[in-house]
């Protein structure tokens, strides 16, 4: 009898069979990941863009802090004026970054801007990120567990800290 090459077809079945299962098992495991890096980019943007109103604040004490996220970025090649400060990205100041939607907007409209209130809230909710967050002037990040829309400056005030 002649001897045959190759893989018989119960082997070849074998193998895809192990290979879907591990990928059953990471691909659920992929997409946690993902969106914890969005979490933690979300988390990181709202922080930058606590930094730079502090920093706009200081820097036009006549205004106070910027109106909104627009006021803070620019397109390069950028001059910074109090319209166009140069102080976050192009893709931040649009308002939307990693799966999540940034929203900035005045605490209580006064002049000089005295408060403001930055959110950051999933695009797609239990895919791009399952959390909402939020800060104003204290620098304080904020965390809204369900995802939900945060609509405003008291919202954000009555949501707990961020402690992870």
């Amino acid at each position: 009898m002649r001897k045959q090459r190759g893989f018989s077809l119960i082997e070849l079945l074998i193998v895809v069979a192990i290979i879907l299962i591990i990928a059953a098992i990471a691909i659920p495991n992929l997409l946690r990941a993902r969106e914890a890096a969005n979490e933690a980019s979300a988390v990181a943007s709202t922080r930058t863009v606590n930094t730079a109103e502090i920093t706009y604040s200081s820097t036009y004490p006549t205004v106070g802090f910027a109106a909104d996220l627009a006021v803070l970025g620019g397109t390069a090649p950028c001059t910074p004026t109090s319209t166009t400060a140069c102080l976050i990205d192009s893709v931040l100041s649009g308002g939307t970054k990693s799966g999540y939607t940034f929203t900035e907007a005045p605490g209580v409209v006064a002049t000089p801007q005295t408060t403001y209130y930055v959110s950051a809230v999933p695009i797609t909710l239990n895919q791009t990120g399952t959390r909402s967050f939020c800060s104003f002037q204290d620098a304080v990040i904020r965390v809204q567990p369900t995802g939900g829309a945060i609509g405003s400056y008291s919202t954000c005030e009555g949501l707990g800290p961020l402690t992870e």
